[in-house]
């Protein structure tokens, strides 16, 4: 099956290990895998309110008001 704008590479023994996407074809469906990815990676970081990221921007002279 070939898929317009999809290209898999594969190892010595005809396997697939990875996929090329054309991003003119494909760009808004990676930029959606990515940032999946990234929600994934950052899950278990530490939350900080809105309120604090303000307070601290102000403080750094980042923000006015």
């Amino acid at each position: 099956m070939t898929i317009k704008g999809v290209q898999f590479v594969t190892d010595s023994d005809g396997q697939r290990i990875a996929v090329q996407l054309d991003l003119r074809e494909w760009g808004e469906l990676w930029e959606d895998i990515y940032d999946n990815m990234l929600a994934d990676e950052r899950a278990g970081e530490p939350a900080e309110s809105w309120e604090a990221i303000k307070e601290r921007l102000r403080s750094e002279g980042k923000l006015d008001g």
